[in-house]
């Protein structure tokens, strides 16, 4: 019982918290866009590199 008077302000503190780190994560814009980073993923823009033709005209 003794132990209660001690875990119950420490969870308070930790959900306040929790609350507020939400809070702010929200507000700057961390949940505005999910979907993007995955897809952005599967749509590779590399272009692949031109592999070096040799040309005898040219001279090393």
């Amino acid at each position: 019982m003794e132990s209660l008077f001690l875990l119950i302000p420490i969870s308070l503190l930790l959900v306040g918290f929790l609350v507020w780190i939400l809070n702010w994560s929200i507000k700057s814009g961390q949940f505005d866009d999910l979907d993007g980073p995955g897809q952005a993923i599967l749509m590779d823009d590399d272009l692949p590199k031109a592999d070096k033709v040799h040309d005898p005209a040219q001279k090393a």
